[in-house]
């Protein structure tokens, strides 16, 4: 770069929002394009690369057909958010307001958004599990929140799911506390959160007069018999709770970008100004699909999970025959490892970095996309043995992977 372009790029970097400086376009999606450049198998972002169910995709189809292509209600079409209203009910025995307490959003990341632009001021602090999903970090910049992070740990001898200290969460909050969010089932790393949990996280809630922002985008995805428990139906959070939610995941249309918001009707009366002015309003035919979509059988529920658990079981074997530590999720479609048995890193690698060199070599020279561990923390230190796999991928997908990790054990020395 020349002197003349390093100072035009120092005065247009002088125009942009110091918010913008504060973190990177999404790593996630990054190895997306990653994996495309090298024709790796991509095991990284989370989307199915199977087909959607065939009678929701008709009933989008039916609603373009029925001319149903103009802006619906910018806060939502009302036959989708009857029909969250009916599932929320069904689900977690909790009725609420399709009128007043529901906001439809283009993605439950807008949902997101909305949210904390809707409840945060400054000076506000949020509390957030880590790891944790990336868009949570930008979340709390662009809104002007200060996020506490609680670091959760990862199965040991004694303890097979991820665990946090009570203590050090109780201390996260305090007068500045305007909520905690809480992914469960959990991404990255499949923790699904008990009652026993969320009652203590409820404690906290109520002492600190604080709001729980609850992504529950994975509701469906559930193994060994764990249960999904919505914060909204623990006792004294009803009017506390944010549900955010989605049809991305469970009914395998991530690009159809509908999510939702479920909260008080103060709290919704705030988010849908936000939304408003935002996005308008999400894909008016696809929300006539997701009302179709939301009132599927519980055989269809069932099915999912069940489908998931054979991936899930697929993949832990693969990562496993290839030398990683595993993680076995309760919850979501994704596996945490650990990378620390390979040791080449060790040899060629800074110690704060490895996963990101990991992640680089094993897209380019295996052929495997992943995620670097360093994503879903604050101090990336705290990742770098870390990467993250998804096994939301056909069975071709997945041997395909299996074929290529096997080559592992050309390049590395495990101990």
């Amino acid at each position: 770069m020349t002197s003349s372009e390093s100072s035009m790029a120092q005065a247009a970097r002088r125009m942009l929002s110091s918010k913008a400086e504060q973190f990177t376009e999404s790593v996630i999606r990054e190895m997306t394009r990653l994996a495309m450049k090298h024709g790796a198998v991509n095991l990284s972002q989370g989307f199915p690369d199977f087909a959607a169910p065939a009678e929701i995709k008709e009933a989008a189809r039916q609603a373009i057909a029925d001319d149903i292509n103009q802006y619906a209600i910018t806060w939502g079409a009302k036959p989708l958010r009857d029909a969250i209203v009916e599932k929320f009910d069904r689900t977690q025995g909790v009725r609420v307001d399709p009128e007043r307490e529901i906001t439809i959003c283009c993605g439950s990341t807008e949902a997101m958004m909305s949210t904390m632009l809707a409840i945060i001021n400054p000076g506000d602090e949020i509390v957030v599990f880590e790891p944790f999903y990336e868009n949570y970090g930008p979340d709390a910049i662009l809104s002007g929140a200060k996020p506490r992070f609680v670091k959760m740990r990862p199965p040991d001898g004694e303890k097979a799911v991820w665990t946090f200290d009570e203590k050090e969460l109780a201390a996260a909050f305090g007068p500045h506390t305007k909520a905690i969010i809480l992914n469960t089932p959990n991404n990255p790393t499949g923790k699904v959160f008990t009652r026993a949990e969320l009652e203590f996280i409820r404690e906290l809630c109520v002492r600190w007069d604080a709001y729980c922002v609850t992504d529950e985008i994975y509701e469906h995805i559930l193994y060994d018999g764990t249960e999904h428990i919505s914060m909204a139906c623990i006792d004294g959070m009803r009017d506390r709770t944010i549900v955010i939610n989605g049809m991305s995941k469970t009914y395998s249309v991530t690009g159809w970008r509908v999510g939702w918001a479920i909260a008080p009707p103060e709290t919704t009366a705030a988010i849908r100004k936000v939304h408003d002015f935002l996005t308008v309003g999400a894909a008016a035919p696809l929300q006539q699909a997701g009302a179709i979509a939301l009132r599927s059988p519980q055989s269809y529920y069932d099915k999912l999970a069940a489908d998931y658990t054979v991936r899930r079981e697929r993949l832990l074997k693969i990562l496993a025959a290839a030398g990683f530590i595993v993680y076995k999720p309760l919850g979501a479609y994704y596996i945490m490892t650990d990378i620390s048995g390979f040791d080449f890193l060790a040899d060629q690698y800074p110690a704060g970095s490895r996963d990101i060199s990991f992640a680089k070599f094993l897209v380019e020279e295996i052929g495997v996309a992943v995620v670097p561990g360093s994503s879903f923390y604050n101090n990336g230190q705290d990742g770098a043995s870390q990467v993250r796999f998804t096994f939301c991928k056909k069975e071709a997908t997945l041997a395909a992977a299996e074929e290529r990790l096997a080559r592992l054990a050309g390049h590395v020395a495990r101990r």
